[in-house]
């Protein structure tokens, strides 16, 4: 336990420090706020292929969805606890970086980060205070298949901060962005969407159970954490969804308001 937690408390903040070091000494012209924004979401790119890998290892290694274990399935999650207490630091001094030169104070841009980033923020508390205590102990010694599947649903985080680089080197009108654009829905839908149902669909397979007959026949906690889960996904693809639609049918979108 101590090794990932004390690893992950030296690599990302590391990683980021690395990465804003680098981008002011290639990009001299670019702001601490611009610095910052980019090296966030490097870090998150590179927090994205840790766990899609380890979540991919997991899955194959578990031929039984309900009792396989795979060491990765609880030291990844030790090591990806700073990770969230860094990414939510992180986002806040993005936003303290390019407010700046408002001089609101730190109160003022703290409790605007807040109202800004309420859902990313909850996200975050949910995985650490809920999810991990039911990753690590609640669960016992089951289910290792089910945290390499939700490991799995970083694969479109590389896509999405690709896209959000690109805005900021105002690129929106060349082809990478577009093909980016389809490639984060695409991940997205699969990787946080879809994966739901085939992580029923998984265990009514180890059960002999139909789809449709699983949610009746698992504990209720379980559903409950799954909604809880794919709500925001669901309200993210939504948001995703709105932006291709003005990127690839601007004149559609504006008509639609």
């Amino acid at each position: 336990m101590l090794l990932p937690l004390a690893g992950g408390a030296l690599f990302f903040p590391g990683l980021f420090g690395l990465c804003a070091w680098a981008l002011r000494r290639a990009r001299p012209a670019w702001s601490d706020a611009d610095c910052a924004m980019v090296g966030t979401r490097l870090v998150s790119s590179v927090q994205a292929v840790l766990a899609t890998g380890s979540g991919v290892l997991i899955i194959r290694s578990c031929s039984d969805v309900i009792t396989d274990r795979h060491w990765l399935a609880r030291e990844y999650v030790w090591f990806l606890i700073p990770y969230m207490i860094y990414d939510s630091y992180a986002m806040y001094l993005c936003e303290w970086c390019r407010t700046r030169d408002q001089n609101l104070g730190h109160y003022t841009t703290f409790r605007k980060f807040l109202s800004q980033n309420r859902l990313m923020i909850t996200h975050h508390a949910f995985i650490l205070f809920v999810l991990g205590p039911i990753a690590q102990r609640l669960r016992g010694d089951l289910g290792d298949f089910f945290v390499g599947c939700i490991f799995t649903a970083e694969l479109s985080t590389p896509f999405v901060s690709l896209g959000k680089i690109l805005i900021q080197l105002k690129q929106q009108h060349t082809l990478l962005y577009k093909l980016n654009g389809i490639l984060t829905l695409a991940t997205f839908f699969c990787c946080r969407i879809l994966l739901f149902p085939f992580m029923y669909w998984s265990y009514g397979q180890q059960r002999g159970l139909s789809l449709f007959r699983v949610p009746a026949n698992i504990p209720f906690f379980c559903n409950v954490a799954n909604a809880f889960l794919i709500a925001p996904q669901l309200y993210w693809f939504s948001l995703l969804c709105r932006k291709a639609l003005r990127l690839f049918h601007p004149a559609r979108a504006k008509k639609g308001g």
